[in-house]
């Protein structure tokens, strides 16, 4: 079974603002958007889609306190057998002039290509009681704790 993506548009970034910018075709669909203080990214990681990083399934101590190898599903890793991403985002304008949505940042690269948005919503997307590996119980609890975090300390990350 094969499966077709077509991108709604791509990521694009502006004197340090965050934008994705929709295809003109698809720019209807944002109609309600605005309306939402937060929404989901889904997007293609094109930088790392090739046939050698399709085929990783377990990743060699991808995170510094973590275990020697974590299979690619249990990260977030863009090596992955489908590397599509999902990143909540603040959702700072809807530009109908421009065909764009501003977002205050996003964890990609300029010229992503966008898949899909769907608009954050609690009941849905929020889990209650969540279970962690005990050696990244000590990552902040939610997003907006995300900016003031150390990542770099975290990530075993080849330079």
């Amino acid at each position: 079974m094969s499966v077709t993506f077509e991108p709604i548009g791509k990521v694009q970034i502006e004197n340090g603002r965050y934008f994705i910018v929709l295809d003109k075709k698809h720019f209807e669909a944002t109609t309600g958007l605005n309306e939402y203080s937060h929404i989901q990214v889904i997007w293609w990681f094109n930088l790392y889609d090739n046939k050698q990083t399709r085929e990783h399934r377990v990743i060699e101590k991808p995170y510094v306190n973590g275990p020697d190898q974590v299979g690619v599903f249990a990260t977030r890793s863009p090596v992955r057998p489908n590397p599509i991403a999902l990143t909540p985002c603040v959702l700072l304008d809807v530009d109908q002039d421009k065909h764009r949505i501003e977002i205050a940042s996003i964890d990609s690269e300029p010229n992503t290509p966008v898949l899909d948005i769907k608009p954050y919503q609690p009941c849905i997307d929020r889990v209650k009681e969540v279970q962690m590996p005990a050696w990244c119980q000590h990552w902040p609890q939610y997003y907006e704790d995300s900016a003031d975090f150390d990542w770099s300390k975290e990530f075993n990350f080849e330079e």
